[in-house]
């Protein structure tokens, strides 16, 4: 009983490690000035999102499905604190975490989906900028990013460091 508690414990530690790895790096300035994501709470969330599946589908490749899983409890008491700190109060947060748990796995999927950077360009396009065909040769940057941090985390083992994603 022991031990299990303190595996839950390290697994618990790792993650807030990974989630503020994650989070420190979809703050950077260059997504919102460069890369034109939007600077708004829409944006940010899709960044997290974007930053989330790239250690998920890492933690998982792995074998970590249960510090996967404490990641994704993590981030979503994450948002759950943001609602909050925005003003919504208990009435709302089922539907509106709801909403947020619907659209962050409807993300993860499309972008474990995508194949190539002209696909996963078009995901961006959909999700990050909403559609702004005006946006697309950011999308298409952020997407060479993301391919690019995806295969710098597949040659680490982010269990024992903080995540690199590299520079966008």
């Amino acid at each position: 009983m022991l031990k299990m508690l303190r595996q839950r414990g390290e697994r618990r530690r790792l993650s807030d490690t990974l989630l503020a790895g994650l989070a420190t790096q979809a703050r950077l300035p260059v997504f919102y000035e460069i890369l034109g994501v939007a600077d708004t709470i829409d944006g940010r969330f899709d960044l997290l999102a974007l930053h989330a599946w790239l250690v998920l589908d890492r933690l998982v490749a792995q074998g970590e499905q249960a510090l996967a899983q404490d990641l994704v409890d993590c981030l979503f008491a994450h948002f759950d604190e943001a609602l909050r700190e925005q003003g919504a109060g208990d009435m709302g947060m089922g539907r509106r975490m709801t909403k947020m748990a619907d659209a962050f796995y409807g993300r993860l999927k499309v972008y474990r989906e995508a194949g190539n950077t002209e696909t996963l360009a078009e995901a961006f396009l959909r999700n990050v900028y909403r559609g702004d065909a005006g946006k697309l040769e950011d999308a298409r940057r952020l997407a060479i990013y993301a391919l690019a941090a995806r295969d710098r985390l597949a040659a680490a083992d982010i269990i024992a460091a903080e995540p690199y994603f590299g520079a966008p």
